[in-house]
């Protein structure tokens, strides 16, 4: 689905993931959709002030609660990867 979706909008790669970080919290995602979409954002350039610009537009919008929400899951996304990052260490024969 996401190829397709990306196929098929007309907004540039920076603005398309913006957005669709906008979507997560509008409908409330979950904390590994965050991890996914933002793991993506960042190799365009997307950095934690954007992502906090998006954040305080839509904020009137879909709610301050959806917001704080939204945070909270990416602070769980961040510490899913470092446990990702973490096991895969370990997993690694030693030199």
């Amino acid at each position: 689905m996401t190829p397709d979706s990306i196929e098929a909008s007309s907004l540039d790669p920076e603005t398309l993931m913006l957005v669709r970080i906008a979507a997560l919290a509008a409908v409330n995602a979950p904390s590994v959709s965050y991890l996914m979409n933002l793991e993506a954002a960042q190799e365009l350039g997307i950095d934690a002030e954007r992502v906090r610009g998006v954040f305080a537009a839509i904020a009137p919008i879909v709610g301050t609660a959806r917001v704080a929400s939204a945070t909270g899951k990416i602070v769980d996304a961040l510490a899913i990867e470092i446990e990702l990052e973490e096991l895969e260490e370990e997993s690694m024969p030693s030199r």
